[in-house]
């Protein structure tokens, strides 16, 4: 099963509108995420609360890692740059943090208000190699802008 993210998109617009929250935003659009793709085997916010540190926020998954400096892994590197991180095989990005033994690749995608504002970051890992696509990072990407570019 793969993410239809047209579909998505009109789900979770509609479970959102009019919704300001933040974390009550991020909780909603994780767990219709988390549910809509079988490579999705972790899938979570981290939460910026602090200059150049993420924490943890709404997850579907196993345990993630409590707090993220921006300076290291795929989450402080899409937090620092600005830019979405698509990894094939973390095992080869420098510096990758492992917060679970079974991720093999990842995407990752800063989420911003409407006013440009870093707010976290999108993780979402799989247990398989090369498991994300140009096509994920465009149908995630405008699900985020739709959601939190109203705030």
């Amino acid at each position: 099963m793969r993410a239809d993210y047209d579909q998505l998109s009109k789900t979770i617009g509609a479970l959102t509108e009019g919704e300001t929250d933040e974390v009550a935003l991020m909780a909603t659009v994780v767990c219709e995420l988390h549910h809509a793709d079988a490579r999705f085997d972790w899938t979570g916010f981290y939460r910026v609360t602090a200059p150049d540190l993420l924490k943890i926020g709404p997850y579907q998954g196993g345990h993630g890692c409590l707090q993220i400096p921006f300076s290291r892994g795929v989450c402080g590197a899409a937090a620092r740059s600005g830019e979405v991180q698509l990894v094939d095989d973390v095992d080869r990005f420098d510096g990758h943090i492992a917060c679970a033994s079974s991720t093999r690749s990842e995407i990752v995608l800063p989420v911003r208000d409407g006013q440009g504002r870093l707010l976290g970051v999108l993780d979402i890992d799989s247990d398989q190699q090369a498991a994300f696509e140009a096509a994920d990072a465009d149908g995630l990407g405008a699900i985020l802008k739709m959601v939190f570019g109203r705030l």
